[in-house]
């Protein structure tokens, strides 16, 4: 790569990370995606995969060990936290916060994908990222860069309750508010069988308290019931 094509890497190095790499190839291999090496074989032999993988491991570890270190919950609870904190939307978030997607090096293909597929290569990229840090300047650093962007988001994660399954939680709060339980129902499929995208309404009764998208019914449910609880959160604040 130029020197013009280094320098927005360094200055997002420099600028989000608050450091520079030693060896900019490590943060460049963690923004490259698989697609882009299929189309430039000649020029690039690395994506970002095996730095998934080790910031994945590294992400993990991070988190389960301040979980364990600061709270006395069993198990089961922290585990769900955990999960919460992990999962690929908290992950895409955190990288769209900190605007690299300019940076990732994708096919034209990728560029134009499906919401879906834009948050999965975020947040492969920021593990990719998280790798790339570990590697540079090793587990300390790459603890602090969890603990900034992703370990921050706990105190709203409990708050809100999020970290519980959202289809469990408004089965407990439907039956205990109007004695119903929710039903979802398919309002919509559109796009061809590879990329197909649902919405889904879940009512209590005859009302409709919430709707969901997503490229399966299971992630669509899991949105419209955290509509619902929304919903059902303002009621019982109006109530108050």
């Amino acid at each position: 790569m130029s020197g013009m094509q280094v320098a927005p890497y360094q200055e997002f190095a420099r600028d989000k990370l608050g450091f520079e790499f030693k060896n900019l190839d490590y943060l460049i291999t963690a923004l490259t995606h698989r697609s882009y090496v299929n189309e430039h074989k000649k020029s690039v032999n690395e994506h970002n995969e095996r730095l998934e993988f080790l910031g994945d491991a590294v992400l993990e570890l991070v988190v389960t060990d301040y979980l364990y270190k600061n709270f006395t919950e069993p198990e089961g609870i922290l585990t769900s936290w955990r999960a919460a904190l992990v999962r690929t939307e908290s992950i895409s978030e955190a990288g769209d916060r900190l605007g690299y997607e300019s940076l990732i090096r994708m096919s034209k293909g990728e560029k134009n994908g499906s919401l879906r597929a834009r948050q999965q290569i975020l947040a492969n990229a920021f593990e990719a990222v998280i790798g790339a840090i570990y590697l540079e300047r090793g587990y300390k650093d790459a603890e602090s860069f969890i603990a900034k962007n992703i370990l921050s988001k706990l105190d709203q994660i409990l708050e809100s309750g999020s970290w519980r399954d959202p289809k469990s939680h408004l089965q407990e709060v439907s039956q205990r508010v109007d004695g119903r339980t929710p039903q979802y129902k398919v309002l919509e499929e559109v796009g061809p069988d590879h990329d197909k995208m649902f919405t889904l309404g879940v009512f209590v009764g005859d009302i409709l308290m919430g709707k969901g998208n997503g490229p399966s019914k299971q992630i669509a449910q899991q949105q419209a019931a955290r509509a619902a609880l929304e919903a059902y959160s303002k009621r019982e604040g109006q109530t108050q």
